[in-house]
């Protein structure tokens, strides 16, 4: 039983990513039929993180009130339905119109599910779902490629991606009574957690206790069997008074400024700023997403041995010695090896933070943080690289390096001033 809802768990992952590269796949050909300027596709993003940043802060009172089974599937089927309305929209406002219900599924089914895991699994789980998240988005451009090479017309491409996540909405329906806590699979989950942040044996014995009480507030957070708990949600203010709180989002809000800025420009700084063919460009763009998937992969293994924050840490690394690589005056010859080295090390980051909430902000809290995570993961990807383009049109795209360094440090920052901040909070409670 629990190793079925473990793979309707993975595939709501891969139903997740599915959806997320096919607008930039298929606008170029959009634009001309709706007859926008194809910089409208910006509006039509802003709309879905609109939608995602507000069921994100809205996650942690519905989770309460209906669990995470019920959430993830009316997620999934107002996803489905979102998609299938793209799939017959024939003008702009009508696209924008079903954007609205595309970023509130899709925030709801994110905060849901990532907290839901982790909660109830290991942190390999964590950076495995992660991947196949990152195996749909690379599938739904390949889904649109075909349907075009076909002579198809767009519209045929989301209808096919709709109709897959309707057939997954249906099946966790189906599922429903599967969503139901293990409070011994938490307690092992807390208790390897525990034995990772803590490497001397007398604290370890010390955080026993925590832990124990860790397990049975979760069985109050999302008692059998429906997932729903009746403590009240807590409210932006008091989430931002947890401590930690402020620090945690802002790293994730850098994480995911970077990520995405790196992806979104990379391919712009080689043309422009290292004098590279635009078809050259985009191929090693691809090779970044192929070194996040690749790397969150290859994490799941290394958890095992490593805790979070080591992974986040040296995750960190990584992307520091990618970056690094196109400051030197061989740029152009290793941009290559920098955009997987910075793919590999942005692999672990994202799954690590969410996987170690938990831990580091008690059970209690962990929904609240990890909608809030959300939350300021897409106000991050809003902001910062549209920033970055006015700066490049502005000044010049060489400031890539620069930029992404900037917010890789300031992540780097915040997040070691949360652990310092929440291992106090820690101490304080015994």
């Amino acid at each position: 039983m629990f190793s079925i809802l473990l793979l309707m768990i993975y595939l709501a992952f891969v139903s997740l990513g599915l959806p997320d590269a096919l607008l930039g796949s298929a606008w170029p050909i959009m634009y001309q039929e709706f007859a926008v300027p194809v910089s409208y596709s910006g509006t039509v993003f802003m709309i879905i993180c609109g939608g995602t940043i507000l069921s994100s802060l809205n996650s942690e009172k519905l989770n309460r009130r209906f669990g995470t089974g019920k959430i993830t599937a009316i997620s999934v089927l107002l996803t489905a339905i979102a998609l299938f309305g793209f799939s017959i929209s024939h003008s702009f406002l009508m696209l924008c119109l079903f954007a609205i219900p595309y970023g509130l599924g899709a925030g709801s089914v994110d905060a849901a599910l990532n907290h839901y895991v982790a909660l109830h699994y290991s942190s390999r789980h964590m950076s495995w779902l992660h991947c196949m998240w990152g195996l749909g988005a690379s599938v739904g451009p390949y889904i649109m490629g075909f349907v075009l090479q076909k002579g198809e017309p767009w519209s045929r491409g989301y209808l096919i991606v709709s109709l897959i996540q309707f057939a997954l909405a249906i099946a966790l329906f189906c599922s429903l009574s599967l969503w139901k806590k293990k409070p011994e699979e938490l307690k092992e989950n807390a208790a390897s957690t525990a034995k990772q942040e803590n490497s001397q044996q007398n604290e370890f014995r010390q955080n026993e206790s925590q832990l124990e009480s860790c397990s049975e507030e979760a069985k109050k957070q999302e008692p059998l069997p429906s997932g729903v708990s009746k403590q009240k949600a807590l409210s932006l203010k008091e989430i931002f008074a947890i401590p930690g709180a402020k620090e945690c989002m802002a790293s994730f809000y850098s994480y995911c400024a970077l990520e995405q800025t790196v992806g979104l420009w990379a391919g712009s700084f080689m043309v422009l700023a290292l004098g590279m063919e635009e078809k050259l460009a985009a191929s090693y763009v691809a090779l970044f997403y192929f070194g996040i998937t690749f790397g969150r992969f290859l994490s799941g293994f290394f958890t095992m041995k490593w805790k979070d924050e080591q992974m986040v840490l040296g995750g960190s690394a990584i992307v520091f010695f990618g970056i690094f690589l196109l400051f030197t005056p061989w740029s152009k010859a290793l941009v290559l090896p920098a955009l997987i080295l910075i793919g590999l090390g942005c692999a672990p980051v994202y799954p690590s933070v969410i996987h170690s909430t938990p831990y580091n902000f008690g059970v209690e809290h962990s929904s609240a943080l990890i909608g809030a995570q959300m939350a300021s993961a897409y106000v991050g990807t809003l902001i910062m690289p549209p920033l970055f383009g006015v700066l490049g049109r502005s000044f010049s795209m060489k400031l890539f390096p620069y930029y992404s360094m900037f917010l890789l440090l300031f992540m780097v920052f915040t997040y070691r001033r949360m652990l310092q901040v929440t291992k106090k909070a820690r101490r304080e409670k015994r």
